[in-house]
């Protein structure tokens, strides 16, 4: 399969006064975001966890169809514990910031002993996107080239 390279434009979803912002993609890149998007989709008894609504929101732009949670929703890490402790398996999509982190670092720790935590596919992404991606809402800059808009 040949290498070839796409220009996109995409609008930024975290700033209200919108700005256009260019993201070098390759078709493997593509590829390999559709495929792990239909991964996640298939996972069965699972639930993603981003931790606003952007996130949720950027994440269905893009194709995702399985069940999203919004950690911030929830008004604080005990709640939220509670509430999804019960599903079998938990995949978290935080953000790659100091905050994303830390808010996965303290859901592993409440999380561990009462449901799987599966931290694979925030892995994967960032292997596929190269590290461009640092918040999830920022994948909806993929949004274009994943629905083969090329220019």
């Amino acid at each position: 399969m040949s290498s070839f390279l796409l220009a996109i434009i995409s609008q930024r979803l975290i700033n209200p006064n919108v700005f256009h912002t260019f993201v070098i993609v390759s078709r493997q890149e593509v590829t390999a975001l559709l495929n792990l998007i239909h991964e996640i989709n298939e996972e069965k008894d699972s639930v993603v966890v981003v931790e606003g609504k952007r996130d949720s929101y950027a994440l269905k732009c893009i194709g995702f169809s399985c069940k999203i949670l919004e950690f911030h929703r929830f008004g604080g890490l005990t709640k939220f514990s509670d509430s999804v402790s019960g599903h079998k398996n938990i995949i978290l999509l935080f953000d790659s910031d100091r905050k994303g982190r830390y808010l996965t670092r303290r859901v592993i720790e409440q999380l561990e002993r009462r449901a799987k935590i599966n931290l694979y596919y925030k892995k994967r992404l960032n292997q596929i996107t190269g590290g461009k991606i640092r918040t999830i809402e920022e994948i909806s800059q993929y949004k274009d080239a994943l629905f083969g808009v090329i220019i």
